[in-house]
């Protein structure tokens, strides 16, 4: 992970981001600024750069809101500044035209603070919607990270069938500045179910989004914020949609890796101490609120958010007779690996939202 590089002549090279938008920035050595972004104009995302051990060239990972990702080499010495692509992640034959671009979008939540995100409106290509669109609501993992306005096949796959989507960059995401980061401090299963919740609404209510056909989506601490939204917000989203979400965090902070061991003792508080906190922000004690139709996805050896915690939500779920449905994939772990898979999931996931948001 790497936001700087440092050319021989001594100038550095820096990513700078603001509201989920990059830009490549040349600091002098005498410590002048200059804003480098007429040169990667389609590029929002930019990551890795890396200097020619001679010259003036960088080579960085980038991608825009309608450009899959590349390998590209600026040479800053060029008269004009030349742009070489290496390589391509994509075959890049879908027409720019037929893809929806990234809109950065804020609104102010529950108590009255700002919150952000990234508003992908339907692809306008081939469609004549009547009406403000279906929005799905689709939450990072993490949950301290950011969704940035990159390359997102996701975003574009629903785009591309007439859905509006939304990231939301809760409060607690990084990217607008360290306070914004610590708010989720001892908040997980707050800010981000709230922020969420606001920003549909705020979509909503700028026309942006139909009310009636709300959808959140997540996976990992994504999903999490899925189960804990219907919980807490049940009738507001028509559906949700959760990839092995966590459900009990008394089972997260005693089996996690040893890579996020002890990360609880931030979002929640310390153990035993915050238990009381941990019940009341685990889905499974309070899974009889689920009421929301839900499609709940999971690996059968993932080792990060076992199968037994989506297995107890869908338990109770077929113990009262709420619309769900459950696949489970065998040989995936957290997160899809195999083609046949990701096909199976996303048809799974298009006739779940024809069934119980378009045509229900």
């Amino acid at each position: 992970m790497r936001t700087f590089a440092q050319t021989p002549s001594g100038t550095v090279l820096g990513v700078r981001q603001r509201a989920g938008y990059g830009t490549l920035v040349a600091i002098s050595p005498s410590g002048e600024a200059t804003d480098l972004s007429q040169l990667h104009p389609g590029y929002t995302a930019l990551s890795t750069p890396a200097a020619a051990p001679t010259g003036e060239k960088v080579a960085l990972l980038v991608a825009g809101g309608k450009q899959p990702g590349r390998v590209v080499v600026f040479d800053l010495a060029g008269k004009p500044p030349a742009h070489a692509i290496i390589r391509r992640s994509d075959t890049e034959t879908v027409p720019a035209s037929a893809l929806s671009a990234p809109e950065p979008v804020s609104w102010k939540s529950f108590d009255g603070e700002q919150a952000h995100g990234l508003y992908y409106p339907p692809a306008s290509e081939g469609f004549e919607g009547i009406g403000a669109p279906p929005l799905i609501v689709i939450i990072h993992g993490g949950p301290t990270s950011q969704v940035v306005a990159g390359w997102a096949a996701q975003a574009q796959y629903f785009a591309t069938r007439g859905y509006a989507v939304l990231f939301p960059n809760y409060r607690g995401s990084t990217g607008y500045g360290r306070d914004y980061m610590l708010k989720l401090r001892e908040s997980w299963g707050i800010y981000d179910v709230q922020d969420a919740k606001f920003g549909a609404d705020a979509l909503a209510d700028r026309g942006m989004a139909d009310p009636s056909r709300l959808v959140i989506m997540g996976g990992s601490a994504g999903g999490y914020t899925v189960l804990q939204s219907l919980v807490e917000v049940p009738g507001f989203y028509k559906a949700g949609i959760c990839m092995f979400g966590v459900a009990n965090m008394f089972t997260l902070a005693a089996d996690t890796h040893k890579f996020e061991a002890r990360y609880l003792d931030s979002m929640l508080g310390p153990l035993p101490e915050a238990a009381a906190v941990y019940r009341e922000r685990s889905p499974i004690f309070h899974a009889g609120k689920i009421v929301d139709p839900i499609a709940v996805f999971q690996g059968e050896i993932d080792r990060v958010v076992p199968r037994e915690q989506s297995d107890s939500i869908v338990s109770s779920l077929k113990a009262r007779g709420v619309p769900h449905e459950y696949h489970l994939y065998p040989g995936e772990g957290h997160g899809w690996r195999k083609q046949e898979t990701i096909d199976a999931f996303y048809k799974s996931v298009e006739a779940f939202l024809k069934a119980h948001v378009l045509f229900a």
